[in-house]
């Protein structure tokens, strides 16, 4: 944002320090009554014809859109991927570690991407692999929805269960 000496325009559109429009000056002019009310000419909307410039307390604009910022950064939620890993021909006990694993990530708010990888002649049989996921994500459907279905990519099947936000 330019301010004072940075402005290179040569006639500006002012805007009072109390809101109210005093016109089109020249920028030594505008200069000048912002230094006489011991604040700064800031340039608001650069791309108007002229320019429009604000006198105002720059430090304190500054100041202020700080704090705004640091406060929606606050609201935000970091949202992370935890991977859970299976495999086509798990064992029960495997798997509901895995499950539990899951339901563990999904109650933290994390997003859940539940993998198989198969090996050697185990991908003939993708079948099988879909079927665990769906297993998988039948057993989180409470606390979690289905993202995205399913799906391979090259020797390995996925699918995302994100949980269900709390109203």
């Amino acid at each position: 944002m330019n301010v004072n000496e940075g402005i290179r325009a040569r006639e500006v559109r002012l805007v009072g320090a109390d809101g109210n429009q005093i016109g089109v000056k020249s920028k030594t002019e505008a200069l000048d009554m912002a230094r006489n009310a011991n604040l700064d000419l800031v340039m608001v909307a650069p791309t108007a014809k002229p320019p429009v410039c604000r006198i105002m307390d720059y430090g304190k604009f500054r100041y202020e859109q700080q704090k705004k910022e640091k406060e929606a950064r606050k609201k935000q939620k970091i949202i992370t991927v935890k991977e859970v890993r299976l495999s086509p021909n798990i064992e029960e006990h495997d798997f509901n570690t895995k499950l539990r694993n899951a339901r563990k990530f999904l109650e933290k708010g994390d997003k859940v991407k539940a993998s198989i990888r198969f090996r050697g002649r185990m991908i003939t049989h993708s079948d099988i692999g879909k079927k665990v996921l769906e297993h998988l994500a039948e057993d989180c459907k409470d606390i979690s929805t289905v993202e995205s279905k399913p799906k391979m990519e090259g020797r390995s099947m996925f699918l995302i269960l994100a949980p269900i936000a709390e109203k």
